[in-house]
């Protein structure tokens, strides 16, 4: 099939790659004439795992190109992708003038058939304001058709080769026709493709992050009174993961949740609420406990301190809101640094991926590192706010002699506590008790 993909963001660019990978004609449409320019002459401008290979190949094979010319593209393409920002405005409502502003173009270019499908994430009824608004202009036949992505960034490749389902709302048989022809090489392993309404549909993805982002932030206040009456939340996770019905994903505690998706779906999905005169209380209280939690280890960093952080140094491991990506968007690493350095610490920073995009977003706020055991050196403590891979089996003695102390807070829980006492640190993590050597010592001399 021939296909354009409006947009050229983390969203278009996977869309747009995988589609041409089953041997669809794809062409990736962007404003951006520099990003245009970088992905055709194949240099790619997000990190995703596995994307390279099929980028590579489909852009040397002639299935997948790039331009800046819509109108040319829209005449030979019959599926349109719109994979276009929708950012949050302050009151937490999407923002859909770039998907709207491109639906008025498309009214005014469109001269036969075509199925415009939204895949960004936008709010209930947008694709009714997107037919309202190609039809201000359009003399022919189309379908607007929601078709939303369910894509986790790191794993983004596997989720759209092999969807554990394909939701697509729309009233027409034909355009239903079509779009289960092109998914049908997604889902040759019996995975199911939803039909529904175009409104239940556009719901269906708010409905599914809203709810993954409720499972977090209940992992997390479960974290915080684990640690107040002495239980052990990786126990506690263990014990209610193996129900079915609560399943074993999204149970993991820590410093909550960011990246482009989840912060920004709960506010929008409570802006609906609210706009419905509807109080969806547990959503709020979701952002709140996030909020909070995302700054969790900076308490207790000016705890072990006794609030007297002024002049000290922190190596912090992890940039990226979470591992395989080099998005840093609503990441709990901007929360924390922006936090110490309100107290006057300094900090030295190391992340696989995201340093650039820090760098364009802080600047000189803090120092980078070229590995993660440059940044320890003359730190009075190790920060872990990502869960990279790399820091999981980490040389604990390089760790203790480049540290001024022996002082780890884990905002990931990635190790376990009685192995870190038998290495003599001080350990801090989420919803476990502290492991305080220093403190046992003390107390075995007196």
């Amino acid at each position: 099939m021939n296909i354009a993909v409006v947009g050229t963001g983390y969203v278009g660019l996977v869309t747009g790659t995988c589609f041409s990978e089953t041997g669809n004609n794809v062409i990736c449409v962007d404003v951006d004439k520099n990003k245009v320019q970088k992905l055709s002459n194949g240099e790619l401008t997000i990190y995703e795992p596995e994307l390279d290979k099929l980028f590579e190949r489909n852009l040397r094979q002639g299935r997948l190109s790039f331009t800046s010319e819509l109108k040319d593209t829209i005449d030979k393409s019959d599926i349109i992708f719109l994979a276009l920002p929708t950012p949050s405005d302050e009151d937490g409502s999407a923002d859909l003038s770039y998907v709207l502003g491109v639906a008025n173009e498309l009214g005014k270019i469109i001269t036969s058939y075509k199925i415009i499908i939204t895949k960004s994430t936008v709010p209930v009824g947008t694709a009714e304001m997107v037919r309202k608004a190609i039809n201000e202009n359009c003399k022919t036949e189309f379908d607007v058709v929601s078709n939303p992505e369910f894509l986790r960034e790191g794993v983004a490749v596997q989720d759209f080769m092999k969807p554990d389902r394909v939701v697509i709302g729309t009233s027409s048989e034909k355009a239903k026709s079509i779009l289960q022809d092109l998914y049908a090489p997604f889902v040759r392993q019996g995975n199911p493709i939803i039909f529904m309404d175009e409104r239940s549909s556009e719901m269906t993805k708010y409905a599914a992050n809203s709810f993954l982002a409720t499972k977090i932030s209940f992992m997390n206040e479960m974290a915080n009174l684990c640690e107040i009456v002495g239980a052990d939340v990786d126990a506690v996770r263990k014990g209610i993961g193996t129900d079915p019905r609560i399943g074993k994903q999204f149970l993991y505690p820590g410093i909550g949740f960011g990246g482009s998706c989840f912060p920004k779906d709960v506010q929008a999905l409570m802006k609906l609420s609210i706009d419905n005169e509807y109080d969806f209380k547990i959503l709020d209280s979701v952002l709140k406990i996030n909020e909070v939690q995302r700054i969790k280890i900076v308490e207790k960093v000016k705890s072990y301190y006794d609030d007297s952080i002024a002049g000290k140094k922190f190596a912090l491991w992890g940039l990226a809101f979470k591992p395989n990506t080099d998005d840093i968007r609503e990441a709990p690493a901007l929360y924390i640094i922006d936090e110490l350095i309100k107290l006057g610490a300094s900090i030295c920073a190391y992340d696989p991926e995201a340093m650039n995009n820090i760098k364009q977003t802080i600047g000189d706020k803090i120092e980078y590192a070229t590995n993660q055991y440059d940044a320890l050196k003359d730190a009075d403590a190790l920060i872990i706010a990502t869960e990279w891979s790399v820091f999981r089996t980490p040389d604990f003695n390089k760790i203790s002699d480049l540290l001024k102390e022996k002082v780890i807070f884990d905002g990931r829980n990635l190790y376990k506590p009685e192995s870190i006492e038998k290495l003599g640190y001080y350990y801090a993590s989420i919803g476990r008790q502290t492991v305080n050597v220093l403190e046992k010592t003390l107390t075995d001399l007196n």
